[in-house]
């Protein structure tokens, strides 16, 4: 007969789940929250490896997010489709796979076992495997290779669906808390960094010039007489068309550079550790493939667009952001006035 006492949880393990959700729930950093999850998994049951595997949603493929023991480089870059091996399994079906060690041999033609315990990791002999299922669906999953057989109690899965409970709220939460950050410093109608974020970087850039002395341009962008497409076509086309210049804009930009959209029909491109000359290249060369681009907006409606462009750089036009803002918006001033469609630099 059981009685009260056998089925309280030991002190220890409540201690456990309090310091883990702390942990959890005190950082949004997804980074931070892996690392926890993946340390409480060492401290939980003893194993060869353990992975953890995230779910990128664009291509339903697992791709390996951390791991600890074993071998590691061996998983670096290696995905996993959805639906194949233990982890796809895992995360198309959303349930528990546990392969103990004394699985007879004829469960080895098992499909599910085919890529991660043939392909992964030598030496496989049992694994646990369960889904990081929260609100949303499943964001990824806990793969635990060659555990201790005689230390995997009832007791042991039960904290470790807990731990992977917990996880996966967190990393929800952390994903969610992204999405509303990413909301703050993006243009809703070309999905370009917007103004704020250029004030932000362009400062932060300043301050590395300052102290390093690493150049820093910006150009400062103005499409020619847009005005009219609005005019002729509405503004909803307008809209798209602005979407699509800033889609070009980012193809044809470097890198290292990040594409803005500052108001209206003006655009910014910020070039870090760019000199002044290079950064003029650079832009002339972008001035005119985006002058040489028909952006199709319908079936038998193709836009061009005139562009001029004004040029900053840093320390020579100062170290402030509204020097550099200030001295790229007037030559794109400058080139709007002295015959368009050309860079104006210093």
């Amino acid at each position: 007969m059981t009685t009260e006492t056998e089925n309280r949880i030991p002190l220890a393990d409540l201690l456990i789940f309090h310091q883990l959700t702390r942990s959890l729930t005190s950082s949004f950093d997804l980074d931070t929250i892996l690392r926890t999850i993946l340390e409480q998994m060492e401290h939980t049951i003893e194993a060869q490896q353990w992975t953890l595997l995230m779910l990128d949603e664009d291509t339903q493929e697992l791709y390996y997010a951390i791991a600890a023991g074993g071998e590691q480089e061996a998983l670096r870059g290696l995905r996993v489709k959805v639906g194949e091996g233990v982890a796809g399994w895992v995360a198309q079906h959303g349930q528990t796979l546990i392969v103990p060690e004394s699985t007879p041999p004829e469960s080895a033609q098992d499909p599910r076992l085919s890529i991660d315990l043939a392909g992964n990791l030598q030496g496989v002999r049992s694994v646990i495997a369960m889904p990081l299922r929260g609100r949303k669906g499943t964001h990824g999953v806990i793969q635990i290779f060659n555990p201790r057989t005689d230390r995997m109690t009832d007791y042991t899965i039960a904290f470790l669906h807990i731990l992977a409970d917990h996880a996966a709220i967190a990393i929800e939460n952390a994903r969610d808390v992204a999405s509303i950050q990413q909301l703050s410093i993006t243009d809703d109608c070309t999905g370009l960094f917007n103004a704020r974020h250029l004030y932000d970087v362009l400062g932060q850039e300043l301050d590395l010039c300052a102290r390093q002395a690493v150049p820093v341009c910006l150009a400062f962008l103005d499409l020619d007489r847009f005005k009219l497409v609005n005019d002729a076509h509405g503004h909803l086309v307008g809209s798209q068309f602005l979407a699509l210049v800033g889609r070009r804009m980012c193809d044809l930009s470097a890198p290292t550079d990040l594409c803005f959209r500052y108001g209206g029909d003006e655009f910014a491109v910020l070039m870090p550790a760019t000199a002044a000359e290079a950064a003029h290249a650079r832009a002339a060369e972008m001035l005119r493939q985006l002058m040489d681009t028909r952006f199709p907006i319908r079936p038998g409606l193709k836009l061009r667009i005139g562009a001029s462009a004004g040029l900053a750089a840093a320390p020579a036009d100062g170290l402030t952001v509204h020097a550099i803002i200030g001295a790229a918006d007037s030559r794109m001033y400058a080139a709007k006035t002295h015959g368009r469609g050309h860079v104006r630099g210093a």
